[in-house]
């Protein structure tokens, strides 16, 4: 039986003034105490509530075969319907007061993360975060069915990468134009190459002189330990404050000193980051583009390999080696899949190593009318 979602008040309401019986719903976060005279005389059965409000009076004469899932006390939505923003995460922030980055929400969940994972085996904790997790990628998966699987597409890079740098420029530049093309841009969500991949798609049909003007703005606070780093970004976001497009960062409380970039338009903040690496691989099925990075991009690069080595998905998707001189001679990886390759350790892989901007898109084109 496939259970339907209600996850506003406006839905609740309509659903109540039109039943007598309700059966497989999920309900998250509503508030049913401030509609009981709509729920009275009503019975509930093979319903999941989370986090709801429910009226004192609920009994299992009314209510059969329900689950209730109570709200659990932590700082943080547990049974979240929707995903995270620049405005939910730093809303909070004082421009020109780098302290007042503490106690944004993003930091406050932070802190009660850290302190509840030095906790021996806390049961209450582990389930929040495990249930956060659960909605988010529900969240995120029903975001994801708006786009053709093959047009999303995920840049992995180093977050070491300073926004002065040159490199910045160039996966702004890339992402910018695959965003123009009609991909749905995704990335790990944090500094670095990750955040450039979002502002390349915020920028998308403006002018590359503008692209430009941005990053010359965001690079004199270069990295994210610089005290104005998220003043710089909020700083361009007022400049141009709207953008066509979408993308989607995922990124982790688990490295949550590393703060998510505030241009991805979507959040997808997870607390357990093995959940996130394989999700973020597994929903980029339109291709991977890896730019330089060391080893967190090393293990997403062999992750993907074996997703594709053995079509997880049904089919494998072009993974894509940006930079050849960084691929090819400072960490050779390429050699490395290439000789896998031969001895058929690797099977499936499609695989290139470009240096162009165009021919990025070209080969993820391509692959899209397979």
């Amino acid at each position: 039986m496939i259970y339907l979602e209600i996850d506003n008040n406006q839905s609740l309401k309509d659903l109540l003034k039109n039943s007598k019986h309700i059966e497989y719903k999920v309900f998250q976060n509503l508030d049913f105490v401030s509609l009981s005279y709509l729920v009275n005389d009503i019975t509930f059965e093979n319903c999941i509530f989370m986090g709801c409000k429910l009226p004192e009076y609920w009994d299992n004469k009314k209510n059969i075969k329900n689950l209730i899932f109570p709200a659990i006390d932590v700082p943080f939505n547990v049974y979240t319907s929707s995903l995270y923003n620049k405005d939910k995460l730093y809303g909070s922030y004082v421009l020109g007061n780098p302290e007042s980055f503490k106690e944004t929400y993003d930091q406050i969940i932070y802190r009660h993360y850290i302190q509840a994972k030095g906790k021996d085996k806390n049961i209450k904790e582990l389930l929040a975060c495990r249930i956060h997790d659960h909605s988010i990628t529900e969240t995120l998966n029903e975001l994801l069915s708006d786009f053709p699987e093959k047009k999303v597409v995920a840049i992995m890079g180093g977050h070491n990468i300073k926004r002065n740098e040159i490199g910045f420029y160039e996966i702004a530049s890339l992402s910018k134009n695959l965003t123009e093309k009609g991909f749905l841009m995704v990335s790990g969500g944090g500094p670095g190459a990750m955040e450039a991949t979002h502002v390349g798609a915020w920028f998308a049909n403006k002018s590359e002189d503008i692209l430009k003007q941005a990053c010359k703005i965001l690079g004199e606070a270069p990295d994210y330990k610089h005290p104005f780093w998220l003043d710089k970004a909020l700083e361009v976001l007022s400049i141009y404050p709207t953008t066509e497009f979408k993308s989607i960062g995922i990124p982790t409380w688990h490295y949550g000193h590393e703060p998510s970039t505030p241009f991805a338009t979507h959040i997808a903040k997870y607390f357990e980051n093995s959940i996130r690496e394989d999700g973020l691989l597994s929903i980029a099925k339109g291709g991977v583009v890896f730019t330089p990075g060391s080893a967190g991009t090393l293990q997403e690069i062999f992750q993907e390999a074996v997703q594709n080595h053995y079509l997880v998905f049904g089919y494998a998707s072009p993974m894509i080696f940006f930079n050849k001189k960084y691929w090819t001679e400072e960490i050779p990886v390429v050699s490395f899949i290439q000789q896998m390759i031969i001895e058929r350790k690797y099977n499936n892989l499609i695989f290139s190593v470009l240096d162009t901007n165009e021919d990025v898109v070209t080969e993820l084109e391509r692959f899209m009318e397979m």
